[in-house]
């Protein structure tokens, strides 16, 4: 009962979406990117990771974007830099999803953007390798039961375009809810795709 529910939900955002997006030239862009957060929690750590996001024009100036980002595990090395030092593997990964509005500048080739996301941020501690191993989808699975949290996202940056490829930088505050907001720097560069 509760998936026939949510097909209902689907299918009626779609239609009231389909002809906003089908009367644009640029109906909208798919990119993917690198991501950097420096993680307030673990002392300011730093994590590497990758994700993806998609957008759908709502007008020349304004888009919906979806982004999922899986930050991979951190080593951590303790001792006396230059002269010992071990490194401890951890397993912490964390992955985001996030959904909002992107709002930019129009058409053309150079467009500055800001935006706001809502979502999660899942952390789990896992000694699976990823992604090959079920790290990543591991994680994906960890989502509805697992350590996540409430999180938003305000960021901006610039795209370049050439045609229909171009690329994107993009920075942020990602925060989350665990005992009040936890600020976390995040930067991502990426290739970004018109279609």
């Amino acid at each position: 009962m509760k998936w026939i529910a949510r097909g209902t939900v689907l299918v009626l955002v779609l239609a009231l979406l389909t002809p906003a997006v089908l009367a644009q030239e640029e109906h909208g862009e798919l990119g993917v990117f690198a991501n950097y957060m420096r993680f307030h929690n673990l002392d300011n750590q730093n994590f590497m990771g990758v994700g993806g996001r998609l957008a759908f024009n709502l007008t020349s100036w304004a888009q919906l974007e979806g982004s999922m980002t899986y930050n991979f595990e951190r080593n951590f090395t303790t001792g006396t830099p230059g002269v010992t030092g071990t490194f401890t593997r951890t397993g912490f990964r964390t992955l985001d999803g996030l959904f909002g509005p992107k709002f930019q500048t129009g058409a053309g080739p150079v467009k500055a953007f800001f935006t706001t996301k809502a979502g999660f941020m899942n952390f789990s501690v896992t000694n699976k390798n990823a992604p090959l191993g079920s790290g990543f989808t591991g994680q994906v699975g960890n989502v509805p039961d697992g350590n996540t949290h409430f999180a938003f996202y305000p960021g901006g940056g610039i795209e370049l375009f050439a045609h229909w490829i171009g690329v994107r930088a993009e920075i942020g505050d990602e925060m989350y809810w665990e005992n009040g907001a936890q600020h976390n720097l995040r930067v991502t560069l990426g290739p970004q795709f018109r279609w």
